[in-house]
């Protein structure tokens, strides 16, 4: 989940929802300029956290008892073998940018090491089952990273204000993107790399007042009752 600290209590994030609004962004992409295999990526954006079970599974920090948000979790192979086997199950393709995903995630992790390097070692078998090549691959991925690294700063609250710029990341292109409100309250990218002049996109959060938890399973039936909110927003070319 990724979770946030409001006057009405957490609101929470679920890790699917994100993913789709990172899969929203990603589909207003430069028709000029979308990866070949464009329905591939589409999904693997949508799906890059689908493994993530909050509404029946959700976790508590131990020694706080408040929700434990995204950045809090460390390497779990279960998780990941999980995850790759959802994405394997579609095709070598999207499991590819899965298996690319996780090893920019634990990259770092000392407790990962081994199996990140596992996943290296077995790309260039998967990239000739997929029929494709490492510089298809390598494009999509970054175009995924980036709708991730940008639905990141939304459902986190993170877009600066007053119009000051904030960098997002490089996009399959290599160029630096940054994020700015615009006077009007848009959101704006520049340089602007999608098809459309304008377009809207939204996720969901749940907002829950108690602040603690003993048990888990208080939190995942508070999670279940909870209203959906939705956030939408709207981005414009500047």
């Amino acid at each position: 989940m990724i979770v946030n600290y409001t006057a009405e209590g957490w609101s929470m994030i679920m890790q699917r929802s994100h993913g789709l609004l990172a899969a929203q962004i990603c589909a207003q992409w430069k028709k000029e300029d979308q990866p070949a295999r464009w329905v591939d990526t589409l999904i693997a954006t949508a799906e890059h956290d689908d493994a993530n079970e909050e509404l029946s599974m959700p976790e508590i920090n131990p020694e706080t008892g408040g929700p434990k948000n995204f950045k809090m979790k460390p390497f779990d192979e279960e998780y990941c073998d999980r995850l790759l086997n959802m994405a394997f199950a579609k095709g070598r393709y999207v499991g590819l940018l899965i298996a690319r995903h996780i090893r920019f995630l634990y990259r770092d992790e000392p407790t990962a090491g081994k199996y990140c390097e596992q996943l290296e070692q077995k790309e260039a078998e998967w990239i000739t089952e997929a029929g494709t090549t490492e510089k298809a691959v390598a494009a999509s991925y970054e175009l995924l990273e980036f709708c991730d690294a940008l639905s990141l700063i939304m459902c986190q609250d993170l877009i600066p204000p007053e119009g000051r710029k904030m960098e997002i990341s490089n996009g399959p292109d290599g160029t630096t993107y940054q994020l700015f409100r615009a006077e009007n309250g848009d959101l704006a990218v520049q340089p602007w790399p999608f098809e459309p002049a304008s377009f809207e996109v939204s996720y969901e959060s749940r907002c829950i007042s108690q602040l603690s938890f003993k048990r888990p399973e208080a939190l995942r039936d508070l999670l279940q009752q909870a209203n959906a909110r939705l956030h939408a927003f709207t981005f414009s070319k500047p």
